[in-house]
């Protein structure tokens, strides 16, 4: 069926109508079936994607052809994220690998990074130590590296694969020297560190939406996803540990999902501050090393 076409405009108007005709679930980096077909077929050509305009009429090589077509049918039949079927995500316009050994990148606080947190860090020039707990693909870590370019970065995460995509990426910004990924438990192997910023976006979907995940979520590291009954136990780890791993003055955000009346709910006596992004002020929260000092949540 597929052999008539032969130029990328026949093939994003095939993608679309697929996807149209179809049942699978956006979200991993668009939200509809045109903004989905351009990214699966430009990225699967290695063509930059604001040159679209340029190459709409291109006509395809038959290895091409047959290369969009298989990948047009695993994104409707098996649900695969195109951002496993072409390895690559996109966050803030910056460009990351990805594979199914870690989720795909999505974070505000990606948006938060690009004013280096301001006005919550006053001075991002004297950031000396930065970390990312759980980074998947060390995404985050590469955006605090940017953000701070005069910190050592740490990104973090349990998950060995998620530890080797972390350095390919780490790898192709050229950041070496400045980011470090370290194989932990949360905060197992940090000890002794110590932090001018922590981010995290840890696992946060409870136990009840990890049953109802579409099918596009369910192919991702579930280890990345769910965090216990109601969302919130890599955030109680983070809460109660992070003091010990900043400096005074230091900062905590930390991205919570939908879990913001249960997180108060937990924890009434935090002063939580709430900060701003395009999908509101639900999201991230950040806190002083002082204001979990304050309230007890202090290591040990």
């Amino acid at each position: 069926m597929t052999n008539t076409l032969q130029t990328i405009r026949d093939w994003l108007r095939y993608a679309v109508s697929r996807f149209e005709n179809s049942d699978i679930f956006y979200g991993h980096g668009t939200d509809n079936s045109y903004d989905e077909a351009v990214w699966l077929v430009m990225s699967a050509l290695h063509l930059p994607h604001d040159t679209l305009d340029n190459f709409l009429d291109a006509r395809l090589t038959a290895e091409e052809n047959q290369h969009l077509a298989t990948l047009i049918e695993k994104r409707v039949s098996e649900h695969t994220p195109t951002a496993y079927l072409v390895n690559e995500a996109w966050l803030r316009g910056y460009k990351f690998y990805v594979d199914e050994r870690v989720i795909v990148p999505r974070s505000f606080i990606a948006e938060l990074l690009e004013n280096g947190l301001q006005p919550w860090v006053e001075f991002p020039e004297m950031v000396e130590s930065a970390a990312d707990i759980c980074t998947g693909s060390g995404c985050l870590g590469i955006l605090l590296a940017e953000a701070f370019p005069n910190a050592h970065i740490d990104v973090i995460d349990i998950s060995a694969d998620a530890i080797d995509v972390s350095n390919i990426n780490i790898q192709r910004y050229g950041l070496e020297d400045q980011v470090q990924a370290v194989q932990s438990d949360m905060f197992t192997a940090l000890k002794g560190r110590k932090y001018d910023v922590i981010i995290s976006n840890p696992p946060y979907v409870d136990a009840p939406s990890m049953a109802e995940l579409p099918a596009e979520y369910r192919q991702e590291p579930q280890l990345a996803l769910g965090s216990g009954e109601a969302g919130l136990d890599h955030t109680h780890t983070l809460l109660s540990q992070a003091s010990e791993y900043l400096n005074d003055g230091g900062v905590l955000i930390v991205e919570i999902g939908h879990n913001r009346d249960a997180l108060h709910e937990a924890y009434p006596d935090l002063p939580f501050t709430w900060l701003d992004t395009s999908g509101g002020d639900q999201f991230v929260f950040m806190l002083t090393k002082e204001d979990l000092a304050e309230a007890g949540l202090q290591a040990g």
